[in-house]
This record gives structure tokens, sequence and C-alpha cells, in this order.
């Protein structure tokens, strides 16, 4: 029973815990299908994607890519000619991506949608309930007849072992993002995605750069080749690239002068009202190194440290277990699912809004006393975070994955073989770039006679990834894709060579 102090329960078919793109998105199902659906967000509607990683990160690479094609080919080249970014136009072009940092047009689509926004931070207290807590110190109860989604998403992880650093407020994705003047120097710590990622972005806006590695590869969840290359176009850009580094301690100080960066992002980094100031990172061989900034790229923990997951008997802080429809394992009943990075299948906005699609199809047929269809590409069932999650890699030259590498499916007891081609030997590749340098692979299953991978290398190939993905996913047998005939001269001519290479 409610105490009079309690706020009284406001009852919804369905809460969203998270307004991201797979919080939106599951909420948008929902409503469609004509349940009152309330989305509850303490931050910005839109989320990460929105403001702190996807589209700012690749405003800041597309000029960078735009550039290399330009001085890629004679003719534009030479019209080029030895000009550098105007950084200020990337930065302001990225602010516009952002939105400025202000979510009214997201805010106006969930109201065009019909779906309601609870502002706070919203927490489990039980079974299909969820309080929400305003900045104001206010509170709502809001019930659920149908579901919740958590949609929380991810945040970055900092390593506990380094001396000085929360006194040092290095960059995490969010400052490196958002910045508003670019660093005169900074190093960069991780050689996965979001490091090699921005250190390509900011080394090419003038920053000089310095990428440390605890491992001796970079992409290590990606083709070996893939590294490589990546590698060497990041020491064709000019980043001081070191394998096998660690930073063991921190130390941030004060500095006369204004030789360095205006500050960092909304959220972190130097406080420019502290005055000017750098950062001296301990090696873990002894050596030292000042920068202006650091930017910490050591991967991803769960958003679940504080929504009330002690309250239905999980453990806070946790990712959390679903099955195929992203219903959460471990509560008791069908209400609770978790779509998106919380779940922790695949850390991708575009495969979160995938599940946010079968999350939402799944709650709309519960309420509605549908059997669900689970089966292996069923309408319920995520299938393709296992089978075929793309992903592209913004970097120089760019690269594009789908489905298993080559290790990962011998790992996986299949019968399988790699078959290999050189993208600068195709025609279409040899038009798009002079000297163009990349490599193709496809992973062949034997047995089945299917792909059940693919990964490109190389200027552009991010546009080849589609068609891998629908092999993949799709499992077309290789005589009916033989069928499929690219167009010339395209860079997808590739395909001919990795296919003659499949049936020989």
């Amino acid at each position: 029973m409610t105490s009079p102090q309690s706020p009284a329960p406001e009852e919804f078919d369905v809460i969203v815990i998270g307004a991201g793109p797979t919080g939106e998105n599951v909420a948008d199902r929902t409503a469609a299908a004509g349940l009152r659906t309330v989305i509850v967000e303490s931050e910005l509607v839109g989320g990460e994607c929105s403001y702190w990683a996807c589209m700012p990160s690749k405003a800041l690479l597309r000029p960078v890519a735009a550039l290399a094609d330009a001085r890629a080919v004679a003719g534009s080249r030479e019209a080029v000619g030895g000009r550098a970014l105007d950084a200020a136009a990337v930065l302001a072009r990225r602010d516009s991506f952002a939105s400025h940092w202000q979510d009214d047009g997201q805010v106006q689509w969930l109201r065009d949608t019909g779906i309601e926004l609870a502002r706070g931070h919203g927490r489990l207290a039980g079974e299909r309930q969820v309080t929400v807590e305003s900045e104001d110190g206010g509170e709502r109860l809001l019930v659920a007849r149908h579901a919740v989604a958590i949609c929380t998403g991810s945040r970055p992880v900092l390593p506990r072992d380094v001396a000085g650093l929360a006194d040092a407020r290095p960059w995490t994705n969010r400052e490196a993002t958002g910045a508003p003047a670019v660093p005169r120097r900074l190093a960069v710590v991780g050689g996965g995605v979001v490091g090699v990622e921005l250190a390509t972005a900011w080394r090419a806006l003038g920053s000089e750069v310095v990428l440390l590695v605890r491992g001796s590869a970079l992409l290590p969840r990606t083709e070996p080749f893939a590294g490589e290359l990546v590698a060497d176009g990041l020491r064709d850009l000019g980043v001081d690239l070191r394998f096998g580094t660690e930073v063991t301690a921190l130390e941030r100080r004060s500095v006369d002068g204004a030789d360095r960066t205006d500050g960092a992002d909304r959220t972190g980094g130097a406080d420019p009202a502290d005055g000017p100031s750098e950062v001296t990172l301990t090696l873990g061989d002894g050596g030292r190194l000042t920068v202006d900034e650091v930017l910490y790229a050591t991967g991803r923990a769960p958003r679940t440290a504080d929504v009330g997951l002690e309250q239905v008997g999980l453990h806070p802080g946790n990712w959390l277990d679903v099955d195929d429809s992203c219903t959460v394992l471990g509560v008791d009943g069908t209400w609770l699912y978790a779509a998106g990075d919380v779940n922790h299948r695949a850390l991708l906005t575009h495969q979160g809004k995938y599940q946010a699609r079968i999350t939402g199809a799944a709650i709309v047929a519960r309420a509605q006393a549908r059997p669900l269809d689970t089966e292996r590409w069923g309408a319920h069932a995520a299938s393709a975070d296992s089978a075929g999650a793309p992903q592209v890699v913004f970097t120089q030259p760019e690269v594009a994955a789908v489905g298993l590498t080559l290790d990962a499916a011998e790992r996986a007891g299949l019968r399988v073989k790699a078959i290999d081609h050189d993208l600068g030997a195709v025609a279409g590749a040899s038009l798009y770039g002079d000297d163009y340098r990349g490599r193709a692979r496809v992973v062949f299953d034997l047995d089945r006679e299917v792909l059940v991978g693919a990964t490109f290398v190389g200027p552009g190939v991010s546009e080849l990834l589609h068609s891998a993905t629908i092999a993949v996913v799709g499992e077309v047998p290789i005589d009916r894709l033989w069928h499929a005939v690219p167009a010339y001269p395209t860079i997808s001519e590739v395909w001919l060579r990795l296919l003659e290479g499949c049936r020989g």
C-alpha cells in the first residue's frame, strides 16, 4: 500500500529506461502497436551515440577521409595541394551533428510519435515498477502493465591501477568527441576501435598524437591483417605508435603560457578555469611522456550500477543476461527486457537498434497474448548478434567486417578456409585511388558451402559491407552468390576473385 509520502502510481503499458537509439526504437515499436509507452532519461534524449560517440566521432572522421580521397587521385591531388583541414570548420560541423548538445529535436520526435518522456534517473522498485527521481528531487512511481525495458547502454572503463588518474582528469570518448579545440599534444591509451579512430581524427586535425598499446596489435578482435594495415595508416599520418607499453601513473600540473588546448569538453579533462596545464605519463619501462591531454579508450562497462537491479534479485553493475528475445534471465516472469550494450551481445549502435526491434515485437506479441517465434531467424530472435553483426572502423584505411574471423570460426569447430585477395589489384580500386592499398578475406564453411565471415580493409570499403552481411546472414549458397554479378569497374568486383577461391 502506498504511504502518504509516496508518489501516486502512474500506469503505463511499457516503461523504457534509457532514451538512446535502442530505447527510442523499443518505445517506437510498442507505441506504434497502441501500447501506452513512457521513456525515462536522465541525460540527453538521443543517448551516447547522438552526442558523444557515433555521430560526433564520424563527423570528425569524414573530412579526414574526404581529404585523403582527394589526395589519392592525380588531378584532385594537385588541386588540394598541401592544404590541411580547417579544424575550426570541422569542429563546427561536428557540433551541428551533435545538435550542439541540445535534445529539442529528439524530444519533439517522441511527442510526435506518441511516446511520453519522464526526465530523471530511473530505477526498478520491484516487479514492473520504476521510480524516477528528477534533478529537483521530485519523484514519480511508474507501473507497467506489460513490460519494462532496460536500455541504459554502457560507460567507458578507466583502469584502477594507474596512480594519479583521477586527479589527472583524463579524457574518455565523451571528452574526445566533444572537445572545443585541438590539443597540441595528445596521448591515446588503447588500441581498439575508439582509440584508433580518435587517434586518426585528432592527428588529422593537427595534434601530435602518441598511441600507447599494451598488447602487440591493433584491433585484436579483427583479422590480423586489419590491425597491421591500420597501424601502417596511422604511421603514414604521423602518429607515434608504441606497442607493449603500459601507463603506471599520471600527473596533471599547471604550466605557464597558453600553448595548449582551451580545455576539454563539457564533462571532463582540463578545466579552463584552472589555467593552462599538461599531463605527464609515467610508462612501465620508466620512461615519461608529457602531453596536453590523455584519452583512455580501454573498454566499456554496463550502466547497471544504479538502476535498481537488486530490487528484482539481480546484481548491480553486471551485464544483463538475456535470451534471444532480449528477455532478462534470472527474473520471475517475462516482463523485464534488456536491449543494446547493456546485455553485452554486441556493443554496436546498429545492433542495439536491431535488438530493439526484436524486443519491441516480443513485448507487443506477449501483450496481445500471441506466441513468440524464437527459432533461429524468427521474428522474436536476435539471431544476427552472433551470426552476422557488421562493424566499420573509420580509420585510414577503413576496416569493414561481418561474421566470424578465421580464428573464431576454427575455435567454433567449423571446417573452414580463408580466401584472400589484394584489393589494389581490382580495377575499381585502382580507379578509386592511385596506389590503392587494401586486402579482402572471406571465411568459407566447407561443409555448408556458405560464407561465415568477411573482412575488407582499404579506402571506401565500408560500402562493401552490406553485401557481405546479406551473404553471411542469409547463408546464401556459394553457387547462388556466383550469379550475383558486381558492376564493372567497382571495388565490388573483388567478389569475383573471392568466390573463385571458394569454388576452386
